[in-house]
């Protein structure tokens, strides 16, 4: 029996989408997750603290800059909502929008940057130090090799068109679970 469907073309020289087109990115986002834990784990922590940015501790500087990236996932998660038709309003869309999506994920990845420097440097990834600091551990670089998986699929032509949206999703995911192991932490047990 003759299939009914039309054969899908491609423009000449171009590939057509595929899911194989992760496989490169998903494996460089590996490497960096393990990358990042094997290091955590061998390196000698510090115990010492770093600059604290002018905030009252290197704690609050750590809450509050998690803080800050969360909202701005929070942020990336409505406007990549509505860059892709998923939420309604406003009816028009902003010029603007696609600008702040694209600049909110890199600020957001910036001021994570401080945060990370010293969980990695000081504190390292110990499973001794209880539950809560080992899965806010193996988060951090789940985070980090999640993000590497994603700004490679943003350059590739070939990545299926849901990739990206799943992947920005797992960003948000994951961050929303390093910002409930730290920043929340922080804020009902410590200040």
């Amino acid at each position: 029996m003759a299939s009914t469907a039309a054969p899908v073309s491609t423009a000449p020289g171009l590939r057509p989408r595929s899911a194989t087109a992760l496989l490169v990115p998903a494996l460089a986002g590996g490497a960096v997750a393990l990358s990042l834990g094997v290091y955590a784990r061998v390196h000698e922590a510090t115990g010492e603290p770093i600059v604290d940015l002018g905030f009252s501790s290197v704690l609050a500087m750590k809450a509050w800059l998690a803080t800050a990236a969360f909202a701005l996932a929070g942020f990336q998660l409505l406007s990549a909502m509505r860059l892709y038709g998923r939420l309604p309003v406003p009816r028009t869309m902003p010029r603007w929008l696609p600008a702040a999506h694209r600049w909110s994920g890199t600020a957001a990845f910036l001021v994570s940057l401080p945060v990370a420097y010293h969980c990695l440097w000081s504190l390292g990834l110990r499973s001794d130090a209880g539950a809560r600091p080992l899965v806010h551990g193996i988060l951090g670089c789940a985070f980090y090799g999640a993000f590497t998986v994603k700004m490679l699929a943003l350059r590739s032509e070939r990545v299926p068109r849901w990739a990206v949206p799943v992947l920005g999703g797992t960003l948000v995911a994951l961050l929303t679970g390093l910002w409930l192991t730290s920043s929340l932490w922080y804020f009902t047990t410590v200040a």
